[in-house]
C-alpha cells in the first residue's frame, strides 16, 4: 500500500461498490413469491428496507415472519442473488476511485454482509482485491446488523496501523451508519442503493449521490 496517510475507507459492496439493485429487488420479489405477497418496485423497496431484514418483511406483512418463512424466504433470496449476480457490475468509476485511494497512500478495506466465502471470489474476478488491505463478508446468519461485524473488522485492521478516528464507512444503508458509530468512525451514506434520500437523510450523517465526486470527497474531508 505504500506510506500511509491513516485516511482509512470501509466499503460496503451490496448497492456501493456493486451495482446490484436489479438483483437484490428481483430476489427479494422472489422471496415474497414463496408467501403469495405482491412484487415490490425498487423505489418502494428503498423507501421501506431496514436492518434486521426480518424487520423490513415485517413493515410489508404486518407482522414477524416465521422462523419458518424467514428460512424459506431468506433460502430463495439467497438462491435467486446467486444466479443473477454474475448479471451485476461495479459502479460507475469504481475501479479509478479505488485506484485513486490507494495511489495517495491511503488505505481501504471491505466489510459486506454478503457471506464471506461469496464475496471474495466477487471481489477477485473483478480485478479490485489489490486496492484493500482486508475484504471481510458476513460470517454466520443472514439478515441481522453490521454493528458486530465491524468490530471484528476494525480489530483486524488495528494490526494494520488503522484507527477508528480516521476510518470513514461508505455504504448505502442506514445500518452502515450505525456499524460506523458503534466503533468511533464516521459514515457517508449513497443513495445508490438500497435507501431512498429521505430515509438516510433521518440518520443524521453527510449523504451524497455520487462515489466519486461526493463519497470520497466527503470521506477525506472527514478523515483528514
Amino acid at each position: 500500500m505504500g506510506t500511509q496517510t491513516g485516511a482509512h475507507i470501509v466499503w460496503d459492496w451490496n448497492g456501493t461498490l456493486l451495482n446490484d439493485n436489479d438483483a437484490i429487488i428481483g430476489a427479494t420479489n422472489a422471496a415474497f413469491a414463496e408467501l403469495g405477497l405482491a412484487p415490490l418496485t425498487l423505489e418502494r423497496y428503498r423507501s421501506l428496507y431496514c436492518v434486521p431484514v426480518p424487520k423490513f418483511y415485517e413493515r410489508l406483512m404486518g407482522r414477524l415472519p416465521t422462523d419458518a418463512e424467514w428460512e424459506v424466504m431468506d433460502a430463495t433470496f439467497q438462491r435467486y442473488y446467486s444466479v443473477h449476480r454474475s448479471r451485476c457490475t461495479l459502479a460507475e468509476g469504481v475501479t479509478e476511485l479505488l485506484a485513486g485511494w490507494r495511489t495517495a497512500g491511503r488505505s481501504q478495506s471491505i466489510l459486506s454482509m454478503y457471506g464471506h466465502d461469496e464475496l471474495v471470489p466477487l471481489v477477485q474476478g473483478f480485478g479490485i482485491e489489490t486496492h484493500f488491505i482486508r475484504v471481510d463478508g458476513r460470517t454466520g446468519p443472514s439478515g441481522g446488523s453490521k454493528a458486530e461485524h465491524m468490530v471484528r473488522h476494525l480489530a483486524q485492521l488495528a494490526l494494520s496501523g488503522v484507527e477508528p478516528a480516521r476510518t470513514v464507512v461508505i455504504g448505502d444503508a442506514a445500518d452502515d451508519a450505525v456499524a460506523a458509530h458503534h466503533v468511533g468512525a464516521q459514515a457517508v451514506l449513497y443513495t445508490g442503493g438500497s435507501h431512498s434520500r429521505a430515509s438516510l437523510e433521518e440518520v443524521g450523517v453527510p449523504v451524497v449521490d455520487t462515489l466519486g465526486e461526493g463519497a470520497v470527497v466527503v470521506a477525506e474531508r472527514l478523515a483528514g
